[in-house]
């Protein structure tokens, strides 16, 4: 699994780059970013989503998730940690 670093982030039409990466890769791709996330889920290249639940609350930021899309999630795993982070992974589609 590789990622998308910033000095490599597609250019232009996020979604469109993300797709010809997609469909070029040996391998699974990964990429990060509240942004670039929720373009590529809104787009529907998005197989898989990991997320991680941190017991704290800073009071502002970007969503984990877009607001504009209906997603259906089907869990894959979980794990809690001592910490109390919570890893979920799911399933899109």
């Amino acid at each position: 699994m590789w990622g998308i670093s910033v000095g490599s982030r597609p250019r232009g039409s996020q979604p469109e780059a993300v797709r010809a990466m997609k469909m070029s890769a040996a391998q699974d791709i990964s990429i990060g970013g509240p942004t670039l996330a929720a373009q590529a889920m809104s787009a529907g290249l998005v197989d898989e989503c990991h997320l991680f639940l941190c017991p704290i609350s800073i009071g502002g930021g970007l969503r984990a998730l877009p607001a504009t899309v209906r997603l259906d999630l089907h869990l894959l795993a979980e794990k809690t940690f001592d910490s109390g982070v919570i890893y979920l992974r799911y399933r899109l589609g």
